[in-house]
């Protein structure tokens, strides 16, 4: 019998993953990373690392090995303190995170969804005709991307209408506080105690609208699924990932259009396929690029045995592209292909909980944008921003023909 391979035997690269040529351009890490084995070293990081699908898969669904509650990011909250209180969803393992899981998910299920789907959809076709006033050409990343979802989800949570500004930086810094202590982190530390005061006073009882899912939230204390203490948490996971994940999924779906004339004129003839092109532009570009897990006990991973206490960082966006898993296309974006396996909202327990929201607003604008305009094309040339967990836009320059 042969014994499972040590990390000594794996192939190692100094490369840093959270550099800005590679936060850029990741896509030829990516496949050096996918390339090289099912597990990598990082030695800059001392940590793990695996771009391919199945074993970045495994590690997402194995949350008995391979644990959140030490932090999602580089740093080991079982040495050192975080920042700020853990994520009750994202940053704790069960029980901890199951009534607050339940709690959410329960908030943002189908009931509540359907109630927002015709409020939505108009609302999306008062913004696209707003823009389209203005002429043919904008910005789909302060037009459309960042402008949509600023309104109808803090609407929707009931978030005053005051400081809601504040969610992009403070979802850049959350972001960013995931990778290194590196120049992209320190640039916003100094709002860091503003920010995090804002943030954590829209998640009070009295700081919320009496209806909307902030209320739904508080609700669930009053009956005793899970604690008062325990809800502002709730509130604030809903506010930390429920509008930059949207905005950079949203991004991705319309450079994706635009760079793909074709699959543009198949969503126009099939608006059904709204959805399916939110997900394949989601698995195409991957806006939450990586995630890290630290494993609880010695364990095999990728074939290769990985001691307790590691840092295991997960590629997803890497995986979301491995052709072993998608094929020899899977470069390419195709409103045809089912990306419904893809782990950009992450894979098992910890699973974007707000995933359908996202989707409900991405299908409520390209609808919109549908009914209204038969080309999209790039005007200029895109502007990343770079971040240490985020693929961010800063800038999408678009040209559109109205119908």
């Amino acid at each position: 019998m042969t014994a499972t391979p040590a990390l000594d035997h794996v192939p190692a690269t100094d490369v840093d993953p959270f550099g800005t040529d590679v936060l850029l351009d990741p896509l030829p890490f990516h496949r050096w990373l996918r390339d090289a084995g099912p597990v990598v070293r990082l030695t800059r990081y001392d940590v793990v690392a695996s771009g391919r699908y199945d074993v970045v898969r495994d590690a997402l669904v194995n949350w008995q090995d391979l644990r959140s509650g030490a932090g999602v990011g580089l740093a080991d909250f079982h040495t050192e303190a975080p920042w700020r209180p853990p994520s009750l969803l994202l940053e704790a393992d069960p029980p901890q995170h199951d009534a607050p899981r339940r709690v959410l998910a329960k908030v943002l299920g189908p009931r509540a969804l359907r109630s927002l789907r015709e409020r939505w959809a108009a609302d999306a076709a008062a913004l696209v005709d707003r823009v389209l006033a203005r002429g043919p050409e904008f910005d789909a990343v302060t037009a459309l991307s960042e402008t949509f979802p600023l309104r109808v989800f803090p609407d929707a949570v009931g978030l005053p209408e005051a400081g809601r500004e504040n969610l992009l930086p403070y979802g850049d810094l959350l972001f960013n506080a995931f990778g290194p202590r590196n120049a992209l982190l320190e640039d916003k530390l100094p709002r860091l105690g503003e920010l995090s005061a804002w943030v954590n006073a829209q998640c009070a009882r009295d700081a919320l609208a009496p209806h909307g899912f902030g209320a739904d939230i508080w609700a669930a204390a009053d009956r005793g699924d899970i604690t008062h203490d325990q809800a502002p948490l709730v509130v604030r996971s809903l506010l930390s990932a429920g509008v930059d994940t949207t905005v950079n999924g949203l991004s991705a779906v319309l450079h994706a259009v635009a760079t793909h004339p074709r699959q543009w004129a198949r969503l126009r003839a099939e608006p059904d396929l709204a959805r399916v092109a939110f997900d394949e532009a989601v698995r195409w570009e991957s806006p939450v690029q990586t995630f890290f897990r630290t494993t609880a006990r010695d364990t095999e991973l990728g074939g290769v045995r990985v001691p307790a206490g590691r840092k295991v960082l997960l590629f997803l966006g890497a995986a979301n592209r491995d052709p072993r898993h998608w094929g020899a296309d899977a470069d390419d974006l195709d409103l045809g292909r089912d990306p419904s396996g893809h782990v950009g909202f992450g894979m098992g327990l910890h699973q974007c909980v707000g995933q359908h929201v996202a989707r409900l607003e991405a299908e409520s604008v390209l609808r919109a944008l549908a009914a209204r305009v038969t080309t999209v094309a790039p005007a200029g040339p895109p502007r990343r921003r770079p971040n240490n967990t985020m693929r961010s836009w800063a800038s999408l320059p678009l040209r559109v023909t109205p119908a």
